[in-house]
């Protein structure tokens, strides 16, 4: 929370705002707040989505006989946040709670409860006169169970906190509601005289707030290394943990400030001592980039294999989050590049995930490619998954194997069941990475769906051209849907020029024209769920139907390319006849009568007729 500043020579610093206008002050009053708090992102939209900035209130006037509901004197309470006072115009800028929202408003401070006011300015003499008129109760709280007493330290102002406590001395190590005491609120605001005078009085310095935070953990979370020096000194615990496990030294280490590390150390701080995600002190020098501090604990008996409860290493952090300085340091003093973590996951592996290429560098001549087989997944499959073609490239240079299969494990968390690096690759679109794959010896025929099969419905005629030039299976099936002719068609029948090239390069053409009822009458086609819903989705049990491909392009998505479709297929086939229910398309459209004739110059095969007792299990819409 922001605060006016704590010493009157401060006061000058502000001459500047009695100029600016009601708009201006406020948008200072929450950018000011805004950066104090340390809200997250998502705190922080929810803050400025609930700001209403109310009209200003006229000065109070206590004569007035019937003043408007608008014009009653404030009584601001501790829902304010933040004020600003001018030199030449004292101003406040009041945040106060209504109806679930932040209302903004500007005050003067003869609006204000005088004796809040004098704290407020840090006048004590105000304050003094106020206290010998005995008209304010020092032991009455507000509704958050502040004291006078804990405002004072909260605004920094020694000279009225020493005017307070000594009019009541026994409220020094009185608690708010949240279990605040003068000295924590002090220290959150980083008033390091009233932390001093309040020491110096006989605070105790090891009382916690609610969320079991000391004054020291919120000294070293604050990082003020002077607080902390005062605290030790006046006998607080440096082992004391919060609620979530957390000591003043992880806050110590996550600031990056080695010379309270040190004290803190010194005072006893465990080195081991972990919080509820079984994170120590190294492991977070490790997760913020804290070198320097890292070297000092790994010097004073820090374990470099330290783990956190998921059994990431600090190595496994500092590789995923890219600190090479860290990693390299680790390095050197031999952590083990083959700890894995709960999910079997290496560094090299989290470090290709995120694209950290120097880092899978360092770690490549030390990681067991043993290791890396067990876990059921290579590095190779993180970086084409995310388009790390630069990791892509020296994992290759090193020799890792570009046909290396996911574990069925690893597969079934996959809707499509993807089991090489080349699918993931063709997945993407990403030609550069494919293409490097292709070439250093990948097989594009091991996943099974065909990674042609992907990069036909996805329409990459680059892709597809690639694929086929090392030697893809342009007849290759879909195992979720059988047909009786090759699936790539099934993805291309509106894309002329890909089904030429794919024909041009060996795909079957003439199982095209394979029907089971000839010149027969056909059932009529049930509909069926989407192809895209149902392309990647392994039944139990193998069906046993047969999807032809006269059933196919009688779809409604279909059907009325019927005939560009058949004159492609006829440039590539001979002895070939029509079954009755492509007759019936050519027939109901009298552009494509030349189709037909094209046909019917072919000699005739002898047509089979089954039993029709299945239902089509496959319908595909492109598009």
């Amino acid at each position: 929370m922001a605060a006016s500043r704590t010493t009157t020579e401060d006061l000058d610093d502000f001459s500047a705002y009695a100029h600016l206008s009601q708009e201006q002050l406020l948008q200072i009053a929450i950018e000011r707040s805004l950066a104090d708090t340390n809200l997250t992102p998502w705190q922080n939209r929810q803050l400025r989505a609930h700001m209403q900035p109310a009209t200003r209130r006229p000065a109070c006037n206590p004569n007035s006989a019937n003043p408007p509901s608008e014009t009653k004197c404030a009584k601001i309470d501790r829902n304010v946040h933040s004020h600003i006072f001018s030199k030449n115009q004292e101003k406040v800028i009041a945040w106060t709670r209504h109806n679930g929202h932040l209302r903004v408003t500007v005050e003067t401070v003869n609006d204000l409860d005088p004796f809040l006011a004098a704290i407020w300015r840090g006048d004590a003499k105000a304050l003094q006169d106020i206290i010998r008129l005995k008209s304010k109760n020092l032991d009455e709280p507000n509704k958050d169970g502040w004291l006078p007493l804990h405002e004072s330290a909260y605004y920094g102002h020694v000279e009225c906190l020493k005017i307070l406590l000594k009019a009541n001395p026994d409220s020094i190590n009185k608690r708010t509601k949240k279990s605040q005491t003068p000295l924590m609120l002090a220290v959150s605001r980083k008033h390091v005289s009233c932390v001093k005078h309040l020491l110096e009085e006989g605070a105790d310095p090891n009382l916690a707030n609610n969320q079991w935070e000391t004054p020291l953990y919120k000294a070293c979370e604050k990082a003020s290394e002077e607080i902390v020096e005062l605290l030790l000194r006046f006998g607080a615990s440096a082992t004391k943990a919060c609620v979530q496990g957390g000591t003043p030294l992880h806050e110590a280490v996550r600031n990056k400030k080695l010379d309270i590390c040190k004290m803190l150390i010194h005072a006893g701080a465990k080195l081991w001592a972990r919080n509820v995600y079984g994170i120590d002190a190294v492991f977070t020098a490790a997760q913020c980039d804290a070198a320097e501090v890292l070297s000092y604990l790994i010097y004073k008996g820090g374990n470099v294999n330290t783990q956190a409860s998921d059994d990431a290493s600090a190595l496994f952090e500092a590789s995923k989050n890219g600190h090479a300085g860290v990693v390299d340091f680790l390095l050197s003093k031999r952590a083990d590049v083959n700890k894995a973590n709960k999910t079997g996951l290496l560094p090299i592996h989290i470090a290709a995930k995120n694209g950290h290429e120097s880092i899978v560098a360092m770690l490549l001549p030390r990681t067991s490619t043993v290791k890396v087989r067990r876990s059921g997944i290579s590095p190779l499959h993180f970086a084409a998954e995310r388009n790390r073609d630069d990791v892509l490239e020296t994992l290759i240079e090193a020799g890792y194997d570009v046909n290396f299969k996911l574990s069925d494990d690893w597969s079934k968390m996959y809707e499509d069941r993807r089991s090489t690096t080349l699918y993931s690759a063709v997945a993407n679109r990403n030609i550069e990475a494919a293409a490097m794959l292709l070439e250093a010896g990948a097989d594009p025929n091991l996943d099974i769906f065909n990674s042609l099969l992907v990069a036909v419905r996805k329409g990459s005629m680059e892709m597809v051209s690639l694929l086929v030039k090392h030697c893809a299976n342009v007849n290759a099936l879909l195992p979720t849907h059988p047909t009786s002719f090759p699936a790539v068609l099934v993805f291309c029948m509106r894309y002329k020029a890909m089904m030429k090239y794919l024909l041009d390069n060996g795909c079957d053409a003439l199982s095209c024209f394979n029907c089971q009822y000839g010149s027969n009458p056909h059932p009529p086609i049930k509909p069926g769920r989407n192809g895209r819903e149902t392309m990647y989705i392994l039944n139990d049990e193998p069906s046993e139907y047969c999807v032809e491909f006269c059933e196919i392009i009688s779809t409604p998505s279909l059907s009325g390319w019927v005939g560009p479709i058949m004159d492609t297929l006829l440039d590539y086939v001979g002895n070939v006849k029509l079954c009755s229910r492509i007759t019936e398309h050519l027939d109901g459209n009298k552009d494509w009568a030349h189709i037909k004739e094209r046909s019917d110059s072919r000699s005739v095969n002898d047509w089979a007729s089954k039993d029709y007792s299945k239902s089509v299990l496959f319908l595909y819409q492109e598009g």
